[in-house]
């Protein structure tokens, strides 16, 4: 079985799984169609990523509108710090983020909500993040928030971040909000 747990924002959820420990290590059983369905989780996982940043990397913060994209993180090795913002137009809790820390726990996972963007920093050297995407990629559909917006003030826990030219060039959320379709609806 797993435990979805509520995070400040209650659609992102902390999912915890049981984790067998003995003198060889350990087992756990990270997805299973029936338990996610019974915390009324997302089953259908069509697209699985994996990454690896430095320490000091920030990427994100990435999500798509017309295919959005509900997500399963784990941190594999190392410690990133996750965020997740709503940027879901008519939202109650549009412009709201929540950023946890997550390591390699094989028992621990962040949920990600379809409509609401993701990113992450790298607290280790390396960082490697493993996720299950609820839609595949789609490079017309990709949309993203400054990670560094003054409106959303995440205090990501790196002095100088290491970002791509791609995430440096997302505008505010503001900005983003006055372009038509640039932002998933809240159904």
């Amino acid at each position: 079985m797993i435990t979805a747990t509520p995070t400040a924002l209650p659609e992102v959820q902390l999912v915890s799984t049981r984790v067998f420990t003995d003198e060889r290590g350990q087992f756990t059983e990270v997805f299973r169609a029936a338990h996610y369905a019974a915390a009324g989780l997302p089953t259908h996982w069509p697209q699985a990523n994996r990454s690896r940043s430095r320490q000091g990397v920030v990427r994100g913060l990435h999500f798509q509108v017309a295919t959005p994209q509900a997500k399963l993180v784990w941190c594999t090795r190392g410690r990133i710090w996750d965020v997740a913002v709503d940027v879901r137009t008519g939202s109650p809790t549009f412009g709201r983020w929540v950023g946890l820390e997550l390591g390699d726990d094989p028992g621990a996972a962040l949920f990600i909500p379809a409509g609401f963007a993701h990113g992450f920093c790298a607290l280790t050297e390396p960082a490697d993040v493993a996720y299950l995407c609820s839609a595949p990629f789609d490079p017309q559909d990709d949309w993203g928030v400054a990670f560094d917006d003054p409106a959303l003030a995440i205090p990501w826990p790196v002095a100088t971040p290491i970002t791509s030219a791609k995430d440096r060039q997302h505008p505010t959320l503001a900005a983003a909000a006055a372009l038509p379709g640039r932002l998933p609806r809240f159904a």
